[in-house]
């Protein structure tokens, strides 16, 4: 099944006959996404294990249209040129600064001329939201545990700089959710980020992490807030 945002964002791109990269593949419904419209080879690259097992599992039967990359997509293993459309959906929110900038001169040079970029991503969450005190513990968790927060939300204008620094030409912005909806099952795995973060931390820092994340978590239900943006840009 592809969710809605994604064939949302792939409904005006060229994908049939592409040669196409899911930056940071996740489960994979991006992935799905790009099968579904036609995509001639998807390379689904991902820096977890886990997930690289559960998409090679999940599209067992897509043969050579996919490739399952296990990589940082800091240091992308494709070739300079090689990838006519790439999707980050849901990607850059996962990546600080120096990260971002990082991943977003790789995408570039793997590049095609004329390749098209889709990168999909929440906007800040509103400073009244209740997630946002569920998102601030998880970011001290894993500075903590770290030294780099887990989360980082951006306004589409500053991915749509740090892309246009590259030579990308946004086309388009649409919005994918309006509002977000944070359900209960977003919750528990923010809250569990928390605790694996903590679990290697000294136990004071670990015991004040926790005690902060039960609080939070006494307070909070499940909420629809902010925003879900899509850009579509142009090399």
């Amino acid at each position: 099944m592809v969710p809605t945002t994604v064939s949302t964002a792939l409904a005006d791109r060229p994908v049939a006959g592409t040669v196409c990269l899911e930056a940071g593949a996740g489960t994979g419904n991006t992935t799905a996404g790009l099968l579904a419209a036609g995509a001639d080879r998807v390379y689904a690259l991902t820096d977890d294990p886990e997930h690289a097992r559960l998409v090679a599992d999940r599209f067992a039967d897509a043969g050579d249209r996919l490739a399952t990359v296990e990589a940082d997509l800091r240091e992308c293993p494709l070739a300079d040129d090689s990838v006519e459309l790439i999707t980050a959906h849901a990607l850059c929110n996962l990546l600080e600064p120096v990260a971002l900038e990082a991943v977003a001169a790789e995408l570039t040079r793997v590049a095609a001329p004329g390749a098209h970029l889709l990168v999909d991503d929440y906007a800040p969450p509103p400073e009244d939201a209740a997630v946002g005190r569920l998102f601030a513990v998880e970011n001290a968790a894993a500075s903590l545990a770290t030294g780099r927060p887990a989360l980082t939300f951006y306004p589409s204008s500053v991915l749509r700089a740090a892309f246009s620094a590259h030579g990308w030409t946004v086309d388009r912005e649409l919005t994918l959710l309006d509002p977000v909806p944070w359900t209960a099952s977003h919750i528990e795995a923010h809250a569990e980020a928390v605790r694996s973060a903590a679990a290697s931390l000294s136990p004071t820092s670990r015991e004040a992490l926790l005690a902060e994340l039960e609080g939070v978590l006494d307070d909070i239900e499940p909420e629809s807030v902010g925003e879900m943006y899509g850009l579509a840009m142009r090399y």
